[in-house]
This record gives C-alpha cells, sequence and structure tokens, in this order.
C-alpha cells in the first residue's frame, strides 16, 4: 500500500513517483492549495494538492480532516525556496499530489493529539489514541528497543529464555495474589505468579545454567505511578555464580540498555553502599545521589547535652540526627506545613519537625535557647551552617529517624527543584541487606527480599541461634536516582538451611512441605549453588523516556484503581459462569441495593 514511509524521502529522491499513506496530521488551506502533513509511525510528509495538477482530487483534499487515513500518490518534489522546514526531517521536499484515496474517515476527536491531556482517565479511555501522539509513540518505541538490547546482551551472554507457568501456586512475596478458579478441579485456585522466583530456581536445579525471562508478573496491591497490577521484569538466574558475578552481568546489561535508549555510555563499575550506610546517610535502600543533603548523626555535639528530649532519646539508645537544606531558610509557610505532613506521614510522634535557620546573620528557632553555647559551635562546625540555611532535627529510635529524615530530604530536594533539570544518572549498588525483619504490628520474623535468600556465611550461626536482627544477606540492589531497578540475591540451594529459613519466618514443618515440597525435594538431588536478579522493566524504561510514571511506557496500563476504562475490565460475571467454576459471589453492589430498598 506504500512504496515509501512519512520519514524516509529526501532531496535524493526528488523526481520520483511514490505512494504513502498514514494519517492526516493537520490540514491548511492557502488560498485554495491545499497541504497536509501525513503521518505514519516513523515521522511526517508534506503533500501538496493544486487544482491545476488534479481539481478532482484538489476537490477531495478539501474535505480532509485531523486523523483521517489515507492514501497518497504524487511527486517528490523540492519545496519553494524559503518554505524548507528544518525542524522536520523531510522538511525540504513535498509530494505534488496525483492521486488522492480516503481509506477511513476519522470522526470528530475526543481530544486533541497535539495537546498535553492532564484528564487521565479520558486518556485511558481512548488510549488507542493517545498512543497515536508522538510522545507516546516514542516511549512504546523505546521500549522496544531497550528490550531487544537486553535479549541481545543476555543471548550474546549465554543465557537461554525460558518461559515459565502464568498459572501456578500462592507464593509469600509479599503482596496478594490474583486468584483463578479451577473448573477441572472444583474448590482449587491457581495463582498468578508475582515473580516466577521457585521456577528459575527449578531450572538451576535442572541444570540449565543460565537462564532469562521478559517475565510477566501479577501483584495484588494499592497502585502509585510506579507500580501496576500486572508488570514486566527480566529475570536473571544463573548456576555457580557469586555476587560479584551477578553485579558485573547486571552492569553491562543496563549498560547496553541504556546505550540502545538513549545513546550515552554509562560508566561502570557502579559505586556500592551498604544498606545501613544508605539507611544512615540518606534514610533510603534506594537513596537519590544526585543531590547531597546528607543526614549526620549528632551524638557527638549533643553528647553532654541537658536538653531534656535529646538527653533521653540518647539515653535511651535512640539517635538524633539532622539535614542542613542549604539556602532553603526562605521556605513558605505552607511549604513547611507540608514538610510537617510529610514527616507525620514516615512517623514523626510530634506535630512539627524541630528546625534552626539562620536567616540574617541571626538564628532562629525555638530550639536554638536549649543548647549550650559549645553545642551552638559544634552543631554549625558539624552542619557547616551559612547565611540561608535551614537545619531540620529529629530524634528517635534509629531506624524511624532514618525513614523520616528521609522522606524529608526528597520532599525538600523537589520543593527546591534540586534536580529538575538534571541529567545526570547516578546508579549505585546496595548490598549487605539485613535477612529478616520485624513485623511492627504483630512481631513476626519476614523476609526482606524474599525466603529463599542466601545468609551471609559469616551470619549461619545467628541465623540458627534465633539472633535474627543480626543476619545479613547476600542480597543486592541496583538502584537509580531514588528508584530501585531491581533486586536480586544468591539463593539457598541446601534443604536444611531452606528448612531454617522457612523455620525462622514461622513456617512449620508440615506447612513446608505442603507449600515448598517440591523446592525442598529438588534441592535433595544435587541442587547447584546459584543466584540472580529480576530488573523492573517499566521502571526502567520509563527512566530512559524521562517520565515519572510507568503508565506512559505501558501500552494498555491500569489506572490508579487498577480498572482499564477503555476495555472496561474488570468486569462483572454472569452468575452461571461463575456457576461452572464452582464460585459464589456473596457481594452485594451497594446501588442496586438502594434502588431495591426504594422501590419496597
Amino acid at each position: 500500500m506504500r512504496t515509501h514511509h512519512c520519514n524516509e524521502l529526501r532531496d535524493s529522491d526528488i523526481g520520483q513517483t511514490v505512494t504513502l499513506i498514514g494519517w492526516v496530521n493537520s490540514a491548511r488551506d492557502h488560498g485554495g492549495v491545499i497541504f497536509i502533513d501525513l503521518r505514519d509511525r516513523e515521522g511526517l510528509t508534506q503533500c501538496v494538492f493544486r487544482p491545476e495538477e488534479s481539481p478532482t482530487i484538489a476537490q477531495l483534499s478539501h474535505t480532509l480532516r485531523e486523523e483521517d487515513v489515507v492514501q497518497v500518490v504524487g511527486l517528490v518534489s523540492k519545496r519553494l525556496a524559503g518554505s524548507e522546514n528544518p525542524k522536520m526531517a523531510t522538511g525540504a521536499i513535498e509530494i505534488v499530489a496525483k492521486e488522492l484515496k480516503i481509506v477511513n474517515k476519522a470522526e470528530v476527536l475526543p481530544f486533541q493529539l497535539d495537546k498535553e491531556l492532564s484528564n487521565e482517565d479520558l486518556r485511558m479511555k481512548y488510549r488507542y489514541l493517545d498512543l497515536r501522539r508522538a510522545r507516546m509513540s516514542k516511549n512504546i518505541r523505546q521500549r522496544a528497543i531497550i528490550t531487544s538490547a537486553a535479549r541481545r546482551y543476555l543471548d550474546e551472554s549465554g543465557f537461554f529464555e525460558v518461559e515459565t507457568p502464568i498459572l501456578s501456586n500462592p507464593t509469600p512475596e509479599g503482596a496478594r495474589d490474583f486468584l483463578v478458579p479451577s473448573r477441572l478441579n472444583p474448590g482449587r485456585f491457581y495463582a498468578l505468579p508475582q515473580a516466577p522466583q521457585q521456577y528459575k530456581q527449578l531450572m538451576m536445579v535442572a541444570g540449565l545454567e543460565k537462564y532469562y525471562q521478559i517475565a510477566r508478573c501479577f501483584r495484588d496491591e494499592d497502585l502509585r505511578a510506579d507500580r501496576q497490577p500486572e508488570f514486566t521484569q527480566i529475570d536473571i538466574e544463573a548456576s555457580f555464580v557469586g555476587q560479584e558475578d551477578i553485579i558485573k552481568l547486571v552492569e553491562g546489561l543496563l549498560a547496553s540498555m541504556f546505550k540502545a535508549g538513549l545513546g550515552i555510555d554509562v560508566p561502570t563499575p557502579f559505586p556500592r553502599m551498604t544498606y545501613r550506610e544508605a539507611e544512615d546517610i540518606y534514610g533510603s535502600d534506594k537513596p537519590d545521589t544526585r543531590y547531597d543533603m546528607k543526614i549526620t548523626d549528632l551524638a557527638e555535639v549533643f553528647s553532654s547535652t541537658e536538653f531534656k528530649i535529646f538527653r533521653s532519646t540518647l539515653d535511651n539508645g535512640g539517635v538524633v540526627r539532622a539535614i542542613n537544606a542549604k539556602g532553603y531558610a526562605g521556605v513558605t509557610t505552607g511549604q513547611m506545613n507540608r514538610l510537617n505532613e510529610i514527616a507525620i506521614q514516615a512517623g514523626l510522634p510530634v506535630k512539627t519537625l524541630a528546625f534552626v535557620k539562620y536567616e540574617n546573620g541571626e538564628f532562629k528557632s525555638p530550639l536554638w535557647k536549649f543548647f549550650t553555647d559549645a553545642e551552638k559551635d559544634a552543631l554549625v562546625s558539624t552542619l557547616t551552617i551559612e547565611e540561608g540555611d535551614i537545619v531540620f532535627f529529629v530524634a528517635g529510635k534509629r531506624e524511624s529517624v532514618s525513614t523520616i529524615l528521609g522522606r524529608v530530604r526528597v520532599e525538600i530536594a523537589e520543593m527546591m527543584d534540586l534536580v529538575k533539570d538534571s541529567t545526570a544518572y547516578n546508579f549505585l549498588w546496595v548490598v549487605d541487606f539485613p535477612l529478616l525483619a520485624q513485623d511492627e504490628e504483630t512481631g513476626d520474623w519476614v523476609a526482606v527480599h524474599h525466603p529463599f535468600t542466601r545468609p551471609n556465611p559469616d551470619d549461619l550461626e545467628k541465623l540458627k541461634s534465633g539472633d535474627y536482627a543480626n543476619v545479613r544477606a547476600v542480597a543486592y540492589d541496583v538502584v537509580l536516582n531514588g528508584y530501585e531497578l531491581g533486586g536480586g540475591s544468591i539463593r539457598i540451594h541446601e534443604k536444611d538451611l531452606q528448612s531454617t529459613m522457612f523455620s525462622a519466618l514461622g513456617i512449620d514443618a508440615e506447612e513446608q512441605q505442603i507449600k515448598f515440597g517440591h523446592l525442598l525435594d529438588a534441592f535433595r538431588f544435587g541442587a547447584p549453588p546459584h543466584g540472580g536478579l529480576a530488573l523492573g522493566l517499566d521502571r526502567i524504561a520509563m527512566l530512559i523516556a524521562g517520565e515519572d510514571s510507568i503508565r506512559e511506557v505501558i501500552a494498555f496500563p491500569k489506572n490508579n484503581k487498577g480498572a482499564d476504562l477503555m476495555a472496561q475490565s474488570p468486569c462483572q460475571i454472569d452468575f452461571k459462569l461463575l456457576r461452572e467454576v464452582y464460585v459464589q459471589s456473596t457481594w452485594k453492589d451497594p446501588k442496586l441495593a438502594a434502588e431495591k430498598s426504594t422501590q419496597a
């Protein structure tokens, strides 16, 4: 239906008769001569319809509107001097039309494709139109390019791409599973995989040695900008490897993806930081290191303090820490209220953040009068307080203080536009994660990554003796600009050690056999040492595209309520279909119940 695409023709093609097909991107009437920009996936070409060339075709061209699908046959001609468009790759030429076929007329669109639209629900309802926009088309193309680059890199590194089941069993990955009833097995359910974790480990037992998959994963959890109920990860597992092998592999993989997507060379190796350092210095296990504003411990500054709050905190094993927001002493009341709100959400037990600001040569703070001259001097020196700075303090337990100041740090960076125009890509490895963490509500021990993560060999005795709080994992996360791109670990490959790990999580022998019997049995037959990592493809594509939400790089995403407004999914299911899979719904629509009550 075409001889060329709409971003192909150049000066060297002048004089050729060509056929193009695509959408009318725009139409302009210049004194009876109609100009259109014809668009396909690749770009734009200007076509001109002149009455002297063909009165019938020129008359038909007057009926064209945006997004009509048309086929144009014409002569490639040089544009008149002064009418060239340097912003278009085809801006030196135009097609003088000899034939025009309207393939399909377009009705009036629900929104303009050349305008940004704030109504996301409208975009989602007409997603097929939204995807026609240049920005969205570019995002989807970039995603395809980096996915191909990932496949090439892993193929060349000796990895096999293997698919794993979608219909599986529930797994303890930290989120709710989506459940699927089985018609052939009444009363039984499949679960959609949160990750192919157990299958990829079983592939290592099977001797495949190097596996990867562009894996679809599913989690029934609350949504946000970088989270969807269905998402894609680059899943990797290898045998006879250690942490350094996986880290080197993934650095090369990410470098190849960013080279393909952005044309930049990512320097390797990436810097490294322990989990404890990341939490203590940045208040996050996925720190954004593009700006400074580090958390500073003030135990030495206030070691002899008589200020009651700080004294009692330090005496009870807590910490006093602060961040210096340099140059931000002019923070507004509204911004301060927002920071207090963020801090309270993060666990601040009081209503306002303690602060000291240095403005117009004067220290201003309700706290300042409680500090001794020596403490004031030490504080200024330790935090390098200068004119225009404001310092925020938090006192309490180590973990909660880090979390609160970490959230405040990120919010201040956004308020100050510290990374608004940043082109930096600060990759970072966070290593030496804790193996287990204690649930604050239940007191139960849970896996920080997942139950198959290998404990640090130096901490094995602590695991066996029940000193769970001090057991480190052989686990590693790769971070970019405040986002976790992926996480992985060296796995447990021995049956007894895996049983010990399950026991630490409160899973008794009987439950272990029911839920994980297949894995424990496999470990009896010569399971090799192995490890791996999973990268979030959606998140990587989002960062490469320069977007703030993964919805912008997914062709047909769900909205923030987990709904597909275009396909009207999820939908109600007829009771006959439910009966076929032995499911009975007890949910009642409150609107229908209200209507029936009114009618009665």
